[in-house]
C-alpha cells in the first residue's frame, strides 16, 4: 500500500519560508522520481518542482530561484524549500509520485499578511 504524508504547511507572511516534507511508504523510493504540486482556489493544479532518482531537477518558471527540492533516499522524505514566498503561492501543495497514480492528501499554505 502506497502512503505519501505531507507536512509543513501553514500560514506565513510575505517574504516568509516554509519547508514542506513528503514521507513515502510502499515505494522503492530511491527509484522513483518525486513532484511537488499545487493547487491555488479556483484554478488547476499546476507542477511546481520535480526532482528524479539520480537528484536531477525541474522547476515551474514562478518559482525559479525561491523553492528548492530535494530528497533523502534514507528517510524516504522528499522535501520543498520554499523562500520569499508571495501571496500567489498560496494553495493546496501536494506531493506525486512521478508517472504514478498516487498522490498526497495536500497540506495547505497561506501567504498573507
Amino acid at each position: 500500500q502506497v502512503q505519501l504524508v505531507e507536512s509543513g504547511g501553514g500560514l506565513v507572511q510575505p517574504g516568509g519560508s516554509l519547508r514542506l516534507s513528503c514521507a513515502a511508504s510502499g515505494i522503492i523510493f530511491r527509484l522513483n522520481a518525486m513532484a511537488w504540486y499545487r493547487q491555488a482556489p479556483g484554478k488547476e493544479r499546476e507542477l511546481v518542482a520535480v526532482v528524479a532518482s539520480g537528484g536531477s531537477t525541474n522547476y515551474a518558471d514562478s518559482v525559479k530561484g525561491r523553492f528548492t527540492i530535494s530528497r533523502d533516499n534514507a528517510k524516504n522524505t522528499v522535501y520543498l524549500q520554499m523562500n520569499r514566498l508571495k501571496p500567489d503561492d498560496t494553495g493546496v501543495y501536494y506531493c506525486h509520485n512521478w508517472g504514478s497514480d498516487y498522490w498526497g492528501q495536500g497540506t495547505q499554505v497561506t501567504v498573507s499578511s
